[in-house]
């Protein structure tokens, strides 16, 4: 039997996509020769702002203008993986109070939000650092003592459970020795070098390139729709550090947002062998002080991918942060007035070689 088609011509196109769309089992007729789809692009985020090398590097300079910093913050822990099981939920987010002051100094105390329990406190004074853990059963608690240019592994804390989702009377002690591990594997000097950014000084033999990047990324724009994505301009500085046989290693690399200004967002370490040191984001520029003399990250994202951790500070009040103001140097030389069991990791480790860190 034969059909006779009286309908116009795009009438019959119609049926013939709706017939092929049940045989195919397609979406549309998007996957038909000659037939366009619609492709949700992230845009790029422009005015892009155009700089020089030089106009980097004073950039992170401006950053590194600041002396001393004081004040209150809180902390995240964004990733707890670090612990060999996870930091206990209650400490997941700490309240702290944080001094720094050049060259690499800082105390830090870190306390349960509201309860105003001490949980940690620790200090650096540039060259060595002391951490004392607070909370737990004395046989948990410890007083760790090294040196800060050392490479150390990790702390053990007495023996852990290979089955980390171990429930019943063992709960209160694991969540203790979690706390204890992720406590013990945190440096002081880690945040100061984040906090406190080292400037980018002239007459030195360490050389910088410049060069642009897009990623895409949330968009994190007020206002921005949820899920929404967008392409962000930014710009690289590497500074290296010439190496024999026309080679070079990289020390630090710098990123810079070009959106509408130039601002550091991001800054990397390496070490010798090219592995990442630290990874810092820097967000949420406000003005410091009472004057408002510095405009500083707000929000800093300190991530160690080999001692894995990655926790988040924030200033919950940049305006009363107290900014260039000198410290007595015992500050930063914290007492073991606890009474505390010491570890000296200098110590522990002359009979064990260090694992790099």
């Amino acid at each position: 039997m034969m059909f006779k088609f009286t309908q116009p011509l795009h009438v019959r196109l119609y049926f013939v996509c709706v017939i092929l769309l049940s045989v195919l089992g397609t979406s549309g007729c998007s996957n038909l020769p000659g037939v366009k789809r619609r492709v949700q692009v992230a845009p790029l985020l422009t005015p892009l702002i155009d700089g020089e090398t030089e106009q980097l590097i004073a950039e992170v300079n401006k950053l590194a203008a600041v002396q001393s910093l004081r004040g209150k913050i809180d902390i995240q822990f964004l990733d707890t993986s670090f612990a060999e099981c996870g930091v206990a939920e209650k400490y997941r987010t700490a309240d702290g109070t944080v001094i720094l002051e050049r060259p690499g100094k800082i105390y830090l105390a870190i306390q349960v939000p509201f309860i105003g329990t001490s949980v940690a406190e620790m200090t650096s004074d540039g060259e060595r650092f002391r951490v004392a853990v607070l909370q737990g059963d004395e046989r948990y608690r410890r007083f760790v003592k090294g040196t800060n240019a050392a490479e150390y592994g990790r702390l053990k804390v007495n023996s852990m459970p290979q089955n980390c989702v171990e429930r019943g009377e063992r709960d209160g002690e694991m969540n203790v020795k979690r706390t204890v591990s992720a406590l013990s594997g945190l440096r002081p000097q880690h945040f100061t070098d984040a906090l406190l950014i080292k400037p980018i000084q002239a007459g030195t033999n360490l050389l910088y390139a410049r060069s642009e990047a897009f990623e895409e990324e949330p968009d994190t724009r007020p206002g921005a729709k949820r899920n929404a994505r967008v392409v962000r301009g930014y710009y690289i500085l590497d500074e290296l550090e010439p190496q024999e046989a026309g080679r070079a290693r990289l020390v630090r690399r710098f990123w810079f947002d070009r959106y509408g200004a130039l601002r550091l967002a991001r800054m990397q370490t390496f070490d010798g062998r090219g592995q990442m040191v630290t990874d810092v984001r820097y967000r949420d520029p406000k003005p410091f002080g009472e004057q408002g003399r510095y405009v500083l990250p707000a929000r800093i994202q300190l991530t160690r991918p080999q001692d894995r951790y990655s926790i988040e500070v924030a200033y919950q009040a940049p305006e009363a942060v107290v900014v260039d103001r000198q410290y007595d140097p015992t500050l930063f030389v914290l007492q073991n007035k606890w009474q505390l069991p010491e570890v000296d990791l200098d110590v522990r480790d002359q009979s064990a070689p260090a694992v790099r860190r």
